[in-house]
Parts: C-alpha cells; structure tokens; sequence
C-alpha cells in the first residue's frame, strides 16, 4: 500500500529525522529537529514549504533544508552553526535559530533545487545486478543512467568493491566501495562497460568548485566515511569525466531507446533513489516505453532495467532487475538508501535468475549522448580481483 503523501512541513521535517535517527545519523536529526521548531523565524522558507505542490517528503524537501544548511556552516555562515557543525558546542537550537532568522533567502533558493547527493556508495548495488546478470549471460553493457546528477556512478567501472567475498572493479582505485553484506554472495559474472552515459534536469560538473560543494553539503556532516568516498569519486570524474547531458529523462531515454543496438551488447537502464521525483504519469510512461523497447529484445539484443528504489510504502528500498525479453522482474536485494548495507536474496553463485511475482519496476536512466569512454572489463572473483583490464570503448 503506497503510502501517504506527506502535505505538512513539520510532519516532513519530523518523519525525516526519525529516519536519520533510526539510520545512526544523529546530528542530522536533531538539525532537523530544531528547523522544526523554528521554521518561522524564516517567512520565505517557510511559505514556501506550506505552499508545496505534491509530497514534501518525496521531494527530499528536509534534505534540501539540512544540505542549506551545511552548506550555510562550511561558509561559516551564521559562526554560531560553523561553531555546531564542528562540534564546538550541541546548542542545536540557538545555531539554527539564528541561522533561519539570518540566512532565510538563501535556504530558500537552496529549496528551489532537488537534492544532488550522487551517493556512489550506491554503485555496490548496480554493480552486483549487472554481475547477476553477466553470470548468466556475458556480453558488454550499455549503461544509460536516469537522474545522473554529476555522473560519478557513471564511472562505477573505476571503483574497487568488495560484496561479501566477493571482489571486483579496479582494486587500485581510491574509491573503495563495501557494505555491510548480509545473505548469500551475488554470482561473479564478469561486467565490460562499453558505454556510459546519462541524464539530469540539472547536472552537476566535478570540475565546477561550486558544483562540488553542492554536492558535498548535501552529504550528512555526521558520517565522514562518506564525504570521504565522495571527495576520491570527484577527483576521478576530473580525470575521466562522465557524459551527462542535461534534460528530461523520460524525452531523453526515449531518443535513446530508439537508437539502433548493437548485436552482442546488453542494454541497461540504471536509477538510483530517482522515481520519487517523478510524476505518477511519468512512471509510468517510462515503464511503457521500456515494455515497449522490451517487445523488442533479442537474447542477442537484450535489454535490462537496474533499479535501487523505495518500494511504494517507503518500508525498504530494494535493488530490483527486470530483463527483456522475458520481461521477468527480480528482486536482488534489500539495501541501506545511501548504500551502508545489502541484504542480498538474489541468485548465488552458479544459480539463474528467478523472476519475482511482483510488477516491473520503472526506472528513468539518465544518459549521454556519446558514449566516449574507456571499456573497462571488470573481474570479480572471491579470492579478489587480480586483473583489471582497459580496452578501447566503442561508441553505440
């Protein structure tokens, strides 16, 4: 059962602080505990939260107040916040207060945008499906991302992984990428990227020192692990920079699943934590158009839709596969939002696919018009991954 659309700015702001407390984040929710409370010292912000057109809690809206307000702090802007964000003093109230009363205007033009947060922690979770599904059947992938934002999870090929124990990616990469693994290993299928491109309303670029700070203060100050991971992740899109192009997914996507396929080469569309910013008549559009592209796959052609996701009740969010031309729907996984942990239920090692009772997902994949990178051929083996091998890419 889908769950309520959440109309009230302090029930958003409440509900997303009991998630950052259940998920260990602390002093997230007591920010956004405080913002509760004070939320009219700031009338602009204020009116524009009252005023929200659809589901505030969807919408990130307490996620867009919490990254304003980092941001506000790594500016040192009011001090008193700097002084909290830095552990200086815990007078949540006093910070915020001030913060709100001073900096409305800027809080909300910070709410006017979705949240970038580009987790790539979260490409554990791509790249365990695309290993389900080269285990079954190996040829190179195709990547086209929905929702890409500044495109790190494009580069997905050039991080190290470590799921359960099993290892793949580059294992010199700085970006090491290991949840908590719970359940039975994914199978080992060797994952080529031939191309990745992808899709935002409003990309983000690692080489802009203002995008980069965007994206970092969207990152909860409360886990160091993480703007840690996401620093190492912009420095290697500086050096090998996405394809993102910017626009709707749902247009976009449909000019690239018209595009001719190439024979031996898996198509998948790839979202991460993206379909609640949509429309409920853009989902399903999207899924119509992918059923549509499905009808149309091959074993030679194929294509896959990849999915990290809330379910419709906001319980869980689950890794879900769905292939064409069978059109069977997996659930892989249930999965921490930002990527922490995986509770694997999907095929083991030496297993096939088993397809789910559940519907299709629907995914939007934002992706690049071009395709020029490298193809990287990516081992995975329990004993770790002992050769990494680049080739050149084709474009498709």
């Amino acid at each position: 059962m889908a769950m309520k659309a959440m109309t009230d700015g302090r029930e958003a702001l409440a509900h997303q602080a009991e998630l950052c407390r259940s998920t260990g984040s602390t002093f997230v929710a007591k920010v956004l505990e405080a913002v509760g409370r004070h939320l009219p010292l700031a009338p602009i912000s204020s009116r524009m939260i009252q005023g929200w057109t659809g589901d505030l809690f969807a919408a990130a809206v307490a996620l867009r107040i919490n990254g304003a307000l980092h941001a506000l702090a790594r500016r040192g802007k009011p001090q008193s916040l700097a002084d909290l964000y830095s552990g200086e003093h815990d007078d949540f109230d006093g910070a915020i207060a001030e913060a709100l009363s001073q900096e409305d205007q800027f809080i909300a033009d910070w709410l006017r945008h979705p949240t970038q947060t580009n987790e790539v922690a979260r490409g554990a979770a791509i790249m365990s499906a695309l290993m389900t599904v080269a285990a079954e059947r190996p040829m190179p992938f195709q990547l086209l991302e929905l929702g890409s934002s500044c495109g790190l999870n494009l580069n997905l090929a050039r991080y190290a992984y470590r799921l359960g124990s099993v290892s793949a990616g580059d294992p010199a990469s700085a970006v090491c990428i290991a949840p908590h693994w719970r359940g039975a290993d994914p199978p080992a299928g060797e994952v080529s990227i031939a191309a990745a491109r992808g899709v935002d309303l409003s990309p983000l670029s690692a080489s802009d020192p203002t995008h980069r700070e965007r994206l970092l203060a969207f990152t909860w100050v409360d886990q160091p692990a993480r703007l840690e991971r996401l620093e190492a992740a912009l420095r290697v899109a500086v050096a090998h920079p996405p394809e993102v192009h910017q626009g709707e997914a749902k247009l976009w996507l449909e000019r690239r699943l018209a595009e001719p396929q190439p024979e031996g080469v898996c198509r998948a569309v790839v979202h991460t934590m993206f379909l609640q910013y949509l429309t409920d008549r853009d989902r399903h559009e999207i899924a119509a158009m992918l059923a549509t592209a499905g009808a149309r796959a091959t074993a030679e052609r194929p294509l896959v839709e990849i999915g990290l996701e809330w379910t419709s009740d906001r319980r869980e969010v689950q890794l879900r596969c769905t292939r064409w031309p069978t059109g069977e729907s997996t659930v892989l996984a249930t999965c921490h939002p930002y990527g922490d942990w995986m509770e694997w239920h999907g095929p083991q090692p030496a297993q096939s696919v088993r397809p789910s009772t559940d519907a299709a997902m629907v995914s939007e994949v934002e992706v690049t018009e071009s395709g020029a990178a490298d193809t990287v051929r990516l081992p995975s083996s329990s004993r770790g991954s002992e050769a990494y091998q680049r080739t050149p890419v084709t474009t498709v």
